[in-house]
This record gives C-alpha cells, structure tokens and sequence, in this order.
C-alpha cells in the first residue's frame, strides 16, 4: 500500500486485524515513531525516564503535582534531542509545546520540527472518550467501556475509574487547553495541519504519514543565504529560528559557534578560550576560520543558510565577501533605542527554578518570587547602551555595503516581521531609482 497516494486503498483483513490485536488503540504518534524509525518524547518520558540533573528536578516538581517550569522542561528537551538517537533517526514530540512561551524558547534555541499536526476533536467526543476510561490496578492497562472492554470477567471486576477524568474536569482542561493552542498555533506558520480525530485511527494515522513525508521548500528560485543584521535584543535570533524550523535552513549563529567549538575542545575552541577567560574579542581571522568550517559544510551549501552575530563592522563584512560567503538576502531589523532598553532591561530570572520573567511583559506571579529574581549582568543598562553604540557606529558602512538591504520594522509582532522577511527571500529585490 503506498502511503503516498490518495485514496488510500486498504486490505479488507486490516480492519479485523487490528481488531483482533488491539492495534488501533495504539498511539497514533506512536505508529508514526515506528513507521518513521524516530524517537518518541512526551513529557512523562522526559521527565520520569531521563537521568540528568535537570530531569531530576522536573521529576521531583512532577510528582509533587506542581507545574515544571518551561525553562526546566526546555532545557530537558534540548539536552534529549542533542542525543545520538535523535540527531541520527529523528524525533516526534507528543504534547509539547502547550504554551506559546514553550513554543518560543524552543524556537530561540534553535529546536525546529519540519512537521507540526494538531490532532482536533469536539469537545463532547473528548468528554465521552475520557469518561469511559478505566484502568486495571495490577497491570496499570488502560481499557474503554466503548472501544475496548477486556472480555475475562476477572478483569472487569477489578478495573478502576482514573483521577481527574470527570466531566467537569475534563471540561476544565478542554477550556486550558483552548485557550493556549490558539497563541500555539501562529508559531508555526505554514508547517501546521489539523487533522480531525473524529474518525477510525488508520485514517488518522495514514494522514498523518502522508503530511511528514512532504517537504517544505520555499518559492525563491535560489538557494536562500540570509543575513540578520540589527541592534542586540532586535529580535535576530528568533527570526533565524522561524526561518531554519519552516524552510530547514541552517541557522548560523557566530556566538554561538564559537560556545560550541570551546565546550567541544576542538583546536580552535582551545585558540578561542583564552579571549572568552579574558572577556575580549575573539580575532577576526579566527572568527572567520570557524565561520568558514560550518558554512563549507554540505548542508549549508544544498540547502541554503541564515547567518547572525556577523558581521558587526566593515572589515568583517569584506573578510565574509573574500571568503566567498556573499548573502543574496540582507535584512536591517530596525527597532528604536527605548524599545530596546525595555526588551532587555528589564529581563530577570529566577535562580531558583530557572525561569525568565519580564517585569513588564510577563511580571512574576507573587512577591517572594520577585524578590529573589536576579539580572543578568548582559542586561545591566550600561552593557546595552555600549553594545547598540557599537553596532549604530558600524550601520551605516554596513548599509552602504549591502546597498540592495531590505530594512525591516522590527518593532512589531514577531510573526509580522517574520512575514516580510520571507516576502524578501521569495520576491525578486525591489529596484533602486538612480
């Protein structure tokens, strides 16, 4: 049977299989990990199944019934997903992101699906399905007084009716639950498909299947080498994120690059660590000598790059030029000096739970939390004041090196900017009047 092409024609033994074998009340991520030969996350595996000192404590807040935080969840997530099995086969996470801050952290560290499906039901059909769970207390099974009652007796007998699967707790979590996927949702534009659930789970899976087996490519008729240029906090990282996770570009981070090769130990990594004990520039021959071994690798050249962190002056920009790493897209992130100051300003974090919080977009929730919250001493206003200094003293020899830039506002929604970013890459440049 090809999965690939529709209508799907299916052995009429199928049905009665998977009846007789219990097979369709498998997990339709399940079937997929299988079928796909990738690794399956959920966050009751990541938490209770994992070892690091991180699971640790998300397992401790978990079976306290308290909420693990998103930072403690996401950096969980990072470091499972830096694991061989997934680097090499693959990953399906089942359930995560739930909020929109989750779905923002995983984009900012650079965790990019290729597919996103959101399994949708009615309300009262989910209400139903819950309340016909039971579970067996020896074997911890779980049956349905529907679609699959255990036919000994024995079993029956002693089946349970699971915590919190009243109608008025399901409700409750079907109200959360709509309340959160809607800012969900717009974080990944044009790889999301709603699949119903409403119907027998081979017809869901196989949709499923057809849609990750699709590629995303996008319309421009070259392979796209894009370069994020603007003040710290301008929003570079997270648009080079949106860009990497939508059209599988490699998102080039020079900062980050540069962590990497001194936590790896590599012979340029050592070169490096003295400047990052030090706290001073790394030298541009040898910024570019880690530059140019990432971007020669073969994923960067058939698939295109999105660049950010360089350059930041005009000798770095000619350096890039001889190197052969000329940008075809240039985007300005334009955002004003006050709005700057707010965005970093006025981050904080908790040293306690690890969790970020902004005093004025995302406050903390009580006083003894407020509290103890430190800032990063990035953030401090002077740090931010000498980096936009140093960058708006290079701008203008940058713009006029890359005459054929497209400056963006980046003062807005970051889902809106990403939207003009991508009308650049797609759309031929606009030409200059002489």
């Amino acid at each position: 049977m090809d999965a690939t092409i529709a209508p799907h024609r299916i052995p009429p033994e199928m049905p009665q299989y998977g009846e007789e074998n219990h097979i369709f009340e498998l997990m339709q991520a399940m079937w997929l990990c299988k079928h796909l030969n990738s690794s399956l996350l959920t966050l009751e595996n990541l938490i209770l199944n994992e070892f690091s000192y991180t699971a640790t404590e998300a397992r401790r807040l978990y079976l306290q019934r308290k909420t693990v935080p998103s930072a403690l969840l996401v950096q969980l997530i990072q470091e499972r997903l830096a694991e061989e099995d997934c680097i090499k086969q693959g990953w399906i996470l089942d359930g995560i992101p739930e909020t929109r801050e989750q779905a923002l952290r995983i984009q900012t560290l650079g965790i990019t699906p290729r597919h996103v499906i959101v399994l949708s039901a009615p309300d009262t059909v989910l209400i139903e399905r819950n309340l016909g769970k039971r579970i067996d207390p020896q074997t911890g099974e779980i049956y349905h007084t529907t679609f699959d009652w255990p036919p000994e007796s024995e079993i029956q007998n002693r089946l349970m009716v699971p915590e919190d699967i009243s109608e008025l707790e399901t409700a409750q979590k079907l109200l959360e639950y709509h309340r959160n996927i809607v800012r969900v949702i717009p974080s990944y534009p044009k790889i999301l498909k709603v699949i119903s659930a409403d119907q027998p789970c081979v017809d869901v899976f196989y949709q499923a299947l057809t849609y990750v087996q699709s590629n995303h490519r996008t319309n421009a008729p070259f392979t796209p080498r894009v370069l994020l240029l603007g003040p710290v906090g301008s929003g570079k990282s997270l648009q080079a994120a949106l860009l990497a996770q939508k059209y599988r570009l490699v998102n080039v981070c020079c900062g980050q690059l540069l962590k990497e090769a001194v936590a790896d130990r590599t012979t340029f990594g050592e070169l490096i660590q003295p400047f990052f004990e030090k706290e001073m520039a790394v030298p541009d021959s040898l910024l570019m000598k880690v530059l140019s071994q990432r971007l020669d690798q073969q994923d960067c050249i058939q698939k295109g790059w999105v660049l950010h962190g360089v350059p930041r002056d005009l000798d770095q920009a000619h350096l890039l030029n001889r190197l052969g790493y000329n940008p075809n897209r240039v985007f300005f992130l334009n955002v004003p000096f006050d709005s700057i100051m707010e965005r970093l300003t006025l981050r904080r974090i908790d040293p306690v739970t690890g969790e970020r919080y902004h005093l004025m977009y995302k406050p903390p929730p009580t006083m003894e939390i407020q509290a103890r919250l430190l800032q990063n001493p990035k953030d401090a206003e002077e740090q931010v004041k000498l980096k936009m200094d140093l960058f708006y003293r290079n701008s203008a020899d940058l713009e006029q090196l890359y005459g054929s830039a497209i400056t963006l506002n980046g003062d807005q929604d970051p889902y809106t900017v990403f939207e003009y970013i991508e009308s650049g890459i797609i759309n031929p440049l606009p030409k200059k009047i002489p």
